[in-house]
């Protein structure tokens, strides 16, 4: 017998799966029981990706992605103290249930974190003491001043260089919750201040079938940071549950038509997605290493299919490295996904691509880098610098060119 949450229970017959029709009782626990726990008494282990972590981990938890743990779980286990129960957790709590349960047959005390990365997410929030409007001051203060350079400069350069703003404009800036939206919509209201070209911000989030508490991660990250939002709901998600080729692409591509439709509806003429640096030179060199290509993520365009619409990319020349430290300064929690196809988040990035993809290529660039600082921007400049004279073949406006035809 033993003791769980004040309650004797024997383990055997806890862990025991109960069916009932297709209803199965799992082995879970929630963040708020968890903090009633010891902290010597059990193990938390962080099952998601490489990628996902990077956007932020449990303190105290171990990283160990789902593979890995599949592929070595003796070895795994044998470095944990046998007395301790093991709490695992993903991203919502889906992937780790059935983890729990394989981890049960090597004879540990094992449970699933209900919920996953999301819930603790909603749990920091909920008892985050600091006042909002101190949180928002301290936000905006670390943009105009510790952040200034390596932030607020590199975005107005951009703003500047590619004229992604000019008299009149109507933006939308479109927010998905995460760490680069949120910090895009922060600059525009910043740049806004200085009032030297008049135009208007939206700051329009479209909920594309979110669970509940992904939305409410982003209502009160907008609250916190003083981000007045539009929220609009469609059926994407469930529209691409059933969509078993390319369902990231398609998924995408619906977000985007969404957005510039909901945008032109609203009187704006711009919509401004927050790519920064870092994809930019991702989507090149998987460009070349995947697609047989050689194009970029452009610092703005037409719309193709909503006349008068453009798309810009104000965070073009921000630095990925610079957007976390700006968020783990101001101690903020944003959504990093809410696909329906992973739950462990090798999951759909705005382009179309997967973030297992993108990973991999971040990690061959970090490579590079270590023998050639350089590599970064090289890369960058490389769709600067293209020398027509020296290129087998190319399309202009959906026409291919080839060398011979003027050799």
């Amino acid at each position: 017998m033993a003791m769980l949450f004040g309650i004797k229970c024997d383990w055997n017959f806890y862990h025991m799966q109960v069916k009932l029709g297709v209803a199965i009782i799992m082995n879970e626990i929630n963040v708020s029981q968890l903090a009633k726990l010891p902290k010597e008494s059990y193990e938390l282990i962080d099952i998601r990706d490489e990628g996902s972590v990077q956007y932020g981990i449990i303190p105290d938890a171990i990283h160990v992605p789902i593979e890995e743990l599949e592929r070595k779980t003796e070895t795994y286990l044998d470095k944990i103290d046998k007395d301790k129960k093991l709490v695992v957790y993903c991203q919502r709590g889906q992937k780790s249930v059935e983890i729990a349960e394989k981890l049960e047959k090597y004879g540990r005390e094992c449970w699933s974190l209900k919920g996953g990365y999301n819930a603790y997410l909603m749990s920091v929030i909920a008892t985050d003491d600091e006042d909002f409007h101190q949180k928002k001051e301290k936000a905006e203060n670390s943009i105009r001043k510790k952040f200034h350079k390596q932030i607020f400069s590199p975005f107005a350069k951009a703003c500047k260089t590619y004229e992604l703003i000019e008299e009149g404009d109507h933006i939308a800036v479109c927010i998905s919750g995460g760490k680069d939206s949120m910090l895009m919509a922060k600059l525009f209201q910043e740049i806004k201040r200085h009032r030297n070209v008049n135009f208007e911000l939206t700051f329009l989030v479209m909920d594309p079938g979110y669970n509940k508490e992904n939305r409410e991660l982003i209502e009160s990250n907008a609250k916190q940071l003083g981000i007045p939002i539009t929220i609009f709901e469609s059926d994407i998600f469930d529209a691409v549950d059933t969509v078993e080729k390319s369902p990231c692409y398609l998924c995408a591509r619906m977000r985007r038509g969404h957005l510039y439709s909901k945008a032109q509806e609203l009187g704006c003429n711009k919509i401004a997605l927050g790519h920064h640096y870092d994809d930019v030179i991702e989507t090149i060199l998987m460009g070349m290493l995947y697609g047989g290509q050689i194009q970029t993520m452009m610092p703005k365009l037409h719309s193709t299919n909503f006349k008068g619409m453009e798309l810009i990319r104000p965070l073009y020349l921000i630095r990925e490295k610079d957007i976390c430290r700006w968020r783990d300064y101001n101690n903020l929690h944003f959504l990093q996904c809410a696909c329906h196809f992973t739950e462990t988040c090798s999951v759909c990035h705005i382009d179309g691509t997967t973030s297992s993809k993108r990973l991999e290529t971040k990690k061959l660039i970090a490579m590079l880098k270590e023998t050639n600082p350089y590599v970064e921007k090289n890369i960058f400049k490389s769709v600067e610098n293209v020398n027509l004279n020296t290129i087998i073949a190319y399309k202009k406006d959906g026409e291919r060119h080839y060398f011979l035809d003027e050799y």
